[in-house]
């Protein structure tokens, strides 16, 4: 870039010997000469022009690669506390919107300002050898131009956050209108939707033409004061011409290098603006890339022995609560859970609705960390283990399932290269049959988050995926919600067998989901009631049988088979 500034700088050098040459009536020849010279030396300060756009485009698009890799990263290495304050939308404008205007920033903005301070380093040299007074002239108003740029960059800064801001919350209605399409059109809500968009998008314009003021206001304003710098030098720049103090020739050259040194002073102000920008977004960019997991990674992580028939799960008096919640006063989710569940066996996991069973499941993959307490796999803390390795001895279904939008057979064979896994794994969940009948089979196309299929399909999906990496330890945490009882029990009876040989964590609002489970704990209010095995439970009396006998009745009531029986007429037969 300099050497492209050098060369081009010497161009209206040659001209002034050229009309001075022709003033003086030096040879023609002598003015072809120059005029090749001219025409040699804007080759090459165009070549070099050429390889400078190219070496710093190229570059910053090179640094927004990597930076969108490290990104993505972050995001992937994220844990939960971290999107439950994070919305989506936002981190899509951070990786759209912001990634572009840091990319500027790192090249476009640092090719203007090296070539302004290189090609005004050699135009004010040049201006200085033929007339120190006229340069002096030039130079004074033009000197305002770095300190209008200065006084505005941080106006810019503040204004080009707004913006960035209000896109965010644009990007975030917008993701969530498009994921929750079918909920706003069964409310009929989508006029309300289309005003709310509306309303956002108003206020992303206005704050953009604030912006836009700001600098269609910066950059007239240095247009001005430049145009001031070449007023001056034509009026003093004739006077000494008539005067014959300096040449014509010198004349024209200094007017072309005040114009070398005008334009980036000019473009200084698109610069400044360019690098607020990307200050604004690179403190946006640096919140994802400085996020760290709050779990604790080991410095020599143990390893677990090999599993032969599953792994023995052990909780230790597990206290947990959600990060968000304050360390003063928080509230416990769970609390004094104890329990053991030995190699192979199955434990059922059941209680009402906000009893605690998806916190107990999310922390065995650590998810998220109890704040108090241990669990241990094979007698060995889980904290201590490597958390991929302590990950990839897990098949985990979670209450919402979430498919991608890919082949529904590339979906069950998600985490594992084995793809006989696949079919093995539908056929447990009763989904073989179902697959067999859409119309390219386990090439089928899934829609966004699965949304071409049912709820239930979705979750049979979901335990197929888990069972298909054949895992030492399977945690359902609700995976049966939404298939029908009958479907319930035909996935059962295909799990008792997938299960021989791994440890299982079932957990569920349903009793029918867990009753045939090695060993039963009951959750309330994120303590252990009540445990030990479905008859005995139920022999007890207690909150197990409540359960039961609640989700008995309701069905009884649900299936009216015409017997003529009012609701407490069954409810006698049910406790009966």
């Amino acid at each position: 870039m300099v050497a492209s500034a050098a060369f081009a700088s010497v161009v209206p050098w040659f001209l002034r010997r050229a009309l001075d040459g022709i003033r003086a009536g030096a040879p023609l020849r002598y003015i072809w000469m120059l005029g090749a010279a001219m025409i040699g030396v804007s080759l090459i300060g165009g070549v070099g022009r050429f390889w400078m756009r190219e070496l710093l485009n190229g570059v910053s698009r090179w640094i927004e690669y990597d930076l969108r890799n490290d990104l993505f990263k972050s995001l992937e290495g994220a844990d939960p506390a971290y999107y439950g304050r994070m919305r989506t939308g936002d981190l899509m404008a951070r990786l759209t919107n912001d990634l572009s205007a840091v990319r500027m920033a790192v090249g476009p903005a640092i090719m203007y300002l090296t070539n302004t301070i290189a090609g005004g380093a050699f135009a004010l040299a040049f201006m200085i050898s033929i007339s120190p007074r006229l340069t002096l002239i030039a130079a004074v108003p033009m000197a305002l131009l770095p300190m209008i740029g200065i006084l505005m960059g941080p106006r810019i800064h503040a204004r080009f956050e707004a913006v960035q801001s209000q896109f965010s919350d644009l990007t975030t209605l917008a993701q969530e209108n498009l994921a929750g399409v079918r909920i706003v059109r069964a409310f009929r809500q989508e006029s309300a939707e289309m005003d709310r968009f509306e309303a956002l998008n108003e206020g992303y314009l206005e704050r953009n033409m604030r912006l836009a003021h700001l600098y269609g206001t910066m950059q007239p304003g240095f247009s001005i004061i430049a145009g001031l710098g070449m007023v001056a030098v034509l009026g003093v720049g004739g006077v000494l011409v008539v005067r014959t103090t300096i040449s014509i020739g010198s004349f024209v050259a200094f007017g072309m290098y005040l114009g070398m040194l005008t334009w980036p002073l000019i473009a200084l102000g698109w610069v400044i603006n360019l690098f607020q920008r990307g200050a604004a977004s690179t403190t946006r960019l640096l919140d994802i890339l400085d996020s760290r997991s709050s779990l604790a990674v080991p410095e020599h992580p143990r390893t677990l022995p090999p599993a032969v028939a599953g792994r023995t799960l052990e909780f230790r008096n597990v206290g947990f609560y959600y990060p968000a919640e304050s360390d003063a006063d928080p509230r416990w989710v769970l609390r004094n859970i104890s329990f053991t569940a030995p190699a192979g066996a199955t434990l059922g996991v059941v209680g009402a609705t906000a009893s605690g069973k998806s916190a107990l499941m999310d922390l065995v993959p650590r998810l998220y960390d109890p704040q108090e307490g241990e669990i241990l796999l094979d007698g060995v803390p889980i904290r201590e283990l490597d958390l991929a390795a302590l990950r990839r001895e897990i098949g985990y279904v979670p209450q919402e399932s979430f498919l991608f939008s890919d082949t529904i057979g590339s979906n069950l064979v998600y985490g594992t290269t084995d793809d006989a896994a696949g079919p093995w794994a539908a056929d447990i969940a009763q989904l073989a049959e179902t697959i067999k009948e859409f119309p390219g089979g386990y090439d089928t196309v899934l829609g966004e988050r699965g949304i071409n299929l049912s709820g239930g399909q979705k979750q049979r999906a979901a335990l197929a995926r888990a069972l298909a990496r054949r895992p030492s330890v399977v945690l359902l945490d609700d995976a049966l919600s939404a298939v029908d009882t009958h479907t319930e029990a035909e996935i059962l009876r295909s799990l008792r067998e997938a299960l021989a040989g791994r440890t299982a964590l079932i957990a569920s609002h349903r009793v029918s989901a867990i009753r045939d489970a090695t060993w039963i704990i009951v959750l309330d209010e994120g303590r252990i009631v009540e445990q030990g095995r479905h008859a005995d439970l139920i022999v007890a009396g207690g909150r197990y049988w409540s359960l039961l006998s609640r989700q008995q009745l309701e069905e009884s009531i649900e299936s009216d088979d015409g017997d003529g029986m009012d609701g407490a007429e069954r409810a006698d037969a049910v406790n009966a």
